[in-house]
């Protein structure tokens, strides 16, 4: 039930805000009536004039039927393509691009020429002009196009309609065959580029495959691999032979404790002769010294002479030795190696022969293999490079195959004249003229007219920047609301014809029973409710900008509070353009600014005007209007005037115009803002807004003066009988 409830209020909320919604239109359209009144007014003549200007007209029509052409399908020549419509895009419709080619500037053209056509001056007929009055359509679900023509001479009309059919088919043939010749010409000229190209790739082939050495470079890679393989196990079987002679080259060279050039020196000694018979003899010699150094003794003549004969054989081995061999350190028991030292020797050499030959051999092997590896890795590029000439090879023979076979096709469709379209209804000259226009030019007018006039209501809105009703005000600064002041007074003209507001009266004391002392009670009241908890006794009083009123709130709140019994003071700070000793008919020779600088002067500057009301008016207006307002002496003055009245109001100037309501507003209670529809626009208020804000003014709330019910959506405002209502829910 709850949630019905919730729905059904929300609809009439809806209900209600759309009802607003219009009537806030219709109060837009009254504000702009009078304009909106001539636009409409004019706009609708001008087309009642231009509908009895229209003259009886009658239309012609043809129809042409759009078809692929058979003949090249029929006799397999010419291709697929030849007589046949196709579309560019998924978007595009072949019927209407065909459309737009029988409204085309050439075809309307031959038209004009073969009628000879002209305009009422007698010229040739613009081909623009033309294409303005023949209208071309598709009928739907079909191929065919159907072109109307409208004319006051119904044969002329006719005329136009066939000559416009017979010229497109005739073009349409043309543009066919033309096609042709110009994809003839470009057929021929492409052919001997892609003759050259087809030669170019076939010599690029055939080079690669020269400076490569590969002709079939599929199967290389499996005999590169093959090769691979077998020099593979011949370096294994290489490299264990080299590791077995290590092996036993490592073995005899720890046994003959001896290097292998050394044992080659050895083995070539010993195959010396001379070197042999040299030896012997030294063997003898010194045997022979041992045997003497037995029998004798000291420096015995033989002896000696064995000594230098052992000298001398010494001295000629060597020098043999030496020639012998680079290597002369050799020692006399290596010159008469044992058999079998010998042999160790010989197998000692025999081996670093064969060591260094198998390293040789693997070291040849090795790099015969990386060159093979190499020559792999190479495969896939040289593969690739292979493969992208042929694909060149292969693309130039198939465009020069093609080449040649369109060639044989279009000059075959050349020979032909394939068409596209053709008349399946010629236009007969109209009987009847056509429905005459005047009723749908007036019915335009009307359209057009109302147009307009939203079209100026809208401009002259928007060019309008004032806040116009209670609501946009309320919205716009969303201060607490204290009430409603309905537009009371009369506007004059002053003498530069320049509209003027008339000085206002004061309903309050004149007419307590009007609607408009209403209003002041009932803000008063509502003042009073915002100060329950807290005793009010002194708010300034400003508005936005001049002109708003704020001066007349002021005066007729103090004369309300007065009439309710409370000692009150209205205070006219306003220095710039003072206007309570207007309002109040009190000379202005002492005021508020001889208070604050001669305080004994100023005494007699308060004036009692009604019971309960005594009134300061602003004195001579000073030069620095902030600096006296903004002293210590005033802010006294305020706490004294608090102590004697029951409430103190201060008329100040508007925000924009001066900063004196923002320094009173901190030495009062509180700041009540009068805004006023048709006067204060929206940068102002919204300034208004910021400065209250920047200054963090106590702002009591709004209050809005001057409101016209005409422009309000909700009236209960100004009904007087329903008074008692209006003060209730403005007072919650």
């Amino acid at each position: 039930m709850r949630s019905k409830n919730n729905s059904d209020s929300g609809a009439m909320s809806l209900n209600a805000l759309e009802q607003i919604d219009f009537q806030n239109y219709w109060l837009i359209a009254k504000r702009r009536w009078k304009p909106t009144a001539a636009i409409f007014a004019v706009t609708l003549a001008g087309s009642s004039v231009m509908a009895s200007l229209q003259k009886p007209t009658y239309v012609a029509d043809g129809k042409l039927l759009l078809r692929s052409n058979r003949l090249p399908s029929l006799t397999g020549l010419g291709g697929e393509s030849a007589g046949r419509i196709s579309n560019l895009t998924m978007q595009s419709n072949p019927v209407r691009t065909e459309a737009q080619t029988v409204l085309s500037r050439p075809i309307l053209q031959r038209t004009i020429n073969a009628l000879k056509l002209t305009d009422n001056a007698g010229n040739p007929l613009n081909p623009d002009v033309l294409a303005g009055s023949i209208k071309v359509k598709d009928v739907s679900g079909t191929d065919v196009l159907e072109i109307t023509y409208e004319d006051q001479n119904p044969a002329k009309a006719a005329s136009i309609i066939n000559q416009v059919m017979s010229e497109y088919l005739a073009s349409n043939v043309q543009e066919n065959r033309s096609e042709a010749i110009a994809a003839r010409e470009f057929i021929a000229e492409q052919l001997p580029k892609t003759e050259a190209t087809v030669r170019q790739a076939e010599s690029a082939l055939r080079e690669f495959k020269e400076q490569s050495g590969i002709a079939d470079i599929k199967g290389e890679e499996d005999r590169l691999t093959e090769t691979i393989g077998e020099i593979e196990k011949q370096i294994a079987a290489t490299h264990t032979d080299l590791t077995e002679i290590n092996t036993r080259y490592n073995t005899l060279s720890d046994t003959l404790n001896m290097s292998t050039e050394r044992a080659i020196d050895v083995n070539a000694l010993s195959q010396d002769n001379k070197v042999q018979q040299l030896s012997k003899q030294l063997q003898e010699a010194q045997t022979q010294l041992e045997l003497e150094y037995i029998r004798f003794t000291g420096r015995h003549p033989a002896i000696t002479s064995l000594e230098e004969r052992v000298a001398t054989l010494q001295n000629m081995l060597q020098d043999r030795i030496r020639e012998t061999v680079a290597n002369g350190d050799i020692s006399e028991t290596d010159l008469s190696p044992g058999d079998i030292r010998q042999g160790l020797m010989k197998d000692f050499v025999n081996a670093e022969v064969q060591r260094l030959s198998l390293a040789s051999r693997l070291a040849s092997l090795t790099t015969t293999r990386d060159a093979y590896r190499d020559r792999i890795r190479q495969v896939p590029r040289l593969e690739q490079t292979q493969r992208e000439l042929q694909r060149r090879l292969d693309a130039a023979q198939s465009t020069y195959e093609s080449l040649l076979k369109k060639l044989q096709e279009v000059e075959l469709t050349e020979k032909q004249n394939v068409g596209t379209a053709r008349i399946i209804e010629q236009a007969a000259i109209p009987q009847l003229p056509a429905r005459s226009t005047s009723n749908l030019i007036i019915l335009m007018g009307v359209v057009i007219a109302i147009l307009m006039s939203l079209a100026a209501i809208t401009f002259l809105e928007l060019g309008d920047k004032s806040i116009k009703t209670i609501k946009e005000a309320r919205d716009l600064f969303g201060y607490t609301w204290l009430g409603t002041i309905p537009h009371f007074g009369k506007p004059v003209t002053n003498r530069s014809n320049k509209l003027e507001w008339s000085i206002p009266e004061l309903p309050v004391r004149d007419a307590p029973r009007s609607t408009v002392s209403a209003s002041y009670r009932m803000m008063q009241a509502n003042l009073k409710f915002l100060s329950l908890d807290e005793n009010l006794k002194s708010i300034v009083i400003t508005s936005s900008v001049p002109r708003e009123g704020k001066s007349t709130v002021a005066a007729n709140l103090a004369a309300t509070m007065a009439t309710l019994g409370r000692k009150t003071l209205l205070i006219d700070a306003d220095l710039h353009h003072p206007s309570q000793h207007h309002i109040w008919h009190l000379t202005n020779v002492s005021g508020l600014s001889h208070l604050i600088v001669e305080p004994n002067r100023g005494k007699d500057s308060i004036v009692p005007v009604l019971e309960n009301l005594d009134v300061l008016t602003c004195g001579v207006i000073p030069p620095n209007p902030l600096a006296l307002l903004d002293s210590k002496r005033m802010a006294a003055l305020i706490e004294s005037f608090e102590e004697q009245y029951d409430f103190v109001i201060v008329d100040a100037p508007p925000l924009i115009v001066a900063a004196e309501a923002l320094t009173l507003g901190k030495i009062v209670d509180g700041l009540l803002l009068v805004a006023r529809p048709g006067v204060v626009d929206h940068a102002s208020a919204v300034t208004a807004k910021e400065l209250l804000a920047q200054s963090s003014q106590n702002v009591l709330g709004i209050v809005i003066n001057g409101a016209v019910s005409e422009n309000e959506v909700q009236k209960s405002y100004y009904d007087h009988d329903n008074y008692i209502e209006t003060s209730v829910v403005g007072a919650l």
